[in-house]
């Protein structure tokens, strides 16, 4: 009988030792999800909503979970456009790291929509609103590992900034671009983890990897322009600015930047070819040597996601020209998007553009804006990887996801980073959150995350921003 009793306390024992854990971490799954769910119920859309009662929602989470008031901003060039910036407090003894995510999110509109986009929603292991992948989820899990750390009195050995911003999706001088021209030092930092960025990846439901965007490209707009006198449409001329803009378009589309590695897409072609099997293994191995292999080349541009990581791309995205049906032209437009490998100098694709038209009637200039006004353009840096960044990264994800592979990448589309690469502030996208390859639904309708991956998106920035902002002990 006494045998028994000791066994029966020391399991008690054990329990009482383990329910503070398990509390703890449960406490973070509520927590997590009700920031996120906070999130996607404020409009932070452009054309109705604002940015800023998020940023202040967020705020007061923060001092409430006992971050210095002093340390939490709200700060925007104007009442719609706040951005928040927080401050964990660190010992000095290295740089400040900066973690992002932006609060602004694209138009959603609910006829589009089989759910509310601005309700959130909880179903068959989904979490859906717009947002809950660009990027409120990131926003969340940032602010849920900020309170978890203060509420465990952590002290990094470098301060830790969290910094989520407008403008993002509109590339309104309010967000990041605003904080670096008029608040620099608030998220000054030798390097950024931007959670907008470096999406994990599932297919078929599995874990295909974990990635680090370690660049990304620029996109600039460049207009093209033809104009005419004009007349009577029932006596044509040949020089009609239509045409000409059409003959340019078709010059423009026949033809190809040339292939251009860095260090980034050279690491990411020799670790997916890990990934890949068969032709695709090889030919993904193939275009590492100097010179590449061509064949491999060609096969591989077939992919579009691929052969925008091999080189500037361009393509027209808009189209406008003459005043009436029964009238010649006086004018014609076009709005070449292109996309620029990290270093490439917009002026010298202006140049490239202007050669390939080769028509001294039709004007190209640019860069411009999407309002059309010129914008001072600064030439990102070429791409390149933070070691402490992918040791981190890869240690974490050994622990959570053992046989994943970490791979670099390079960004097609656009971040925060645009902004802070050229600045000065190296930044690497790493998501935390694993999503369908085949099934992006980001900027799209019935946008969505798996709970789990969310969850174990919180887990994994907690580990990784513990790991990041303290000290290894050395071996004694």
């Amino acid at each position: 009988m006494k045998t028994r009793l000791v066994a029966l306390a020391i399991a008690v024992s054990f329990a009482a030792a383990a329910a503070p854990a398990l509390r703890a971490e449960d406490d973070v799954r509520v927590l997590a999800r009700d920031i996120l769910k906070q999130l996607i119920e404020i409009d932070t859309t452009e054309a109705h909503g604002s940015t800023t009662p998020a940023a202040r929602a967020m705020a007061e989470r923060l001092k409430a979970a006992g971050l210095p008031a002093e340390d939490v901003v709200v700060i925007g060039p104007d009442d719609r456009h706040g951005n928040l910036v927080a401050r964990l407090r660190g010992t000095g003894a290295r740089r400040p790291l900066l973690f992002a995510a932006h609060l602004d999110v694209v138009e959603a509109k609910r006829e589009d929509w089989t759910v509310d986009p601005f309700r959130f929603l909880e179903k068959d292991g989904w979490y859906y609103g717009r947002g809950t992948t660009d990027i409120k989820d990131g926003a969340a899990i940032l602010v849920a590992n900020l309170i978890r750390l203060v509420r465990e009195k952590y002290r990094p050995d470098r301060d830790l900034i969290v910094a989520l911003t407008a403008g993002e999706e509109t590339g309104i001088a309010d967000g990041i671009e605003w904080l670096l021209t008029e608040k620099r030092p608030l998220i000054d930092a030798v390097y950024c983890v931007n959670t907008d960025g470096g999406d994990f990846q599932l297919k078929e439901g599995r874990r295909r990897l974990v990635a680090i965007q370690a660049s990304e490209k620029l996109s600039v707009n460049y207009r093209l322009e033809a104009t005419d006198r004009g007349g009577h449409s029932s006596m044509p001329r040949k020089e009609n600015p239509i045409y000409r803009i059409a003959a340019a378009l078709s010059r423009i589309s026949a033809f190809e930047f040339p292939v251009e590695l860095n260090e980034v897409t050279r690491l990411y072609f020799d670790r997916m070819s890990g990934v890949e099997t068969g032709q695709l293994a090889a030919d993904m191995k193939g275009v590492a040597p100097t010179p590449p292999d061509p064949a491999a080349l060609k096969r591989l541009a077939e992919s579009p996601y691929v052969n925008a990581l091999l080189r500037t791309t361009c393509v027209s995205t808009r189209l406008d020209g003459g005043h009436a049906d029964n009238a010649l032209p006086q004018r014609a437009r076009a709005i070449v998007n292109c996309r620029l490998l990290p270093g490439s100098d917009p002026e010298d694709v202006r140049k490239t553009l202007a050669r390939v038209v080769g028509d001294d009637s039709v004007s190209v200039t640019g860069p411009i804006s999407e309002w059309e006004k010129p914008r001072e353009r600064v030439v990102a840096p070429p791409a390149r990887m933070e070691p402490e960044l992918q040791r981190v990264v890869e240690g974490v994800s050994r622990e959570i996801w053992p046989g994943v592979p970490v791979v670099p990448t390079m960004e097609t589309g656009g971040t925060d980073g645009y902004y802070l690469r050229p600045a000065g502030i190296p930044t690497f996208g790493v998501s935390g959150v694993f999503i369908d390859i085949d099934d992006v639904r980001a900027h799209g309708r019935d946008e969505r995350v798996s709970i789990d991956s969310f969850h174990e998106g919180v887990d994994f920035y907690y580990r990784l921003i513990r790991a990041l902002s303290t000290t290894p002990r050395r071996a004694r």
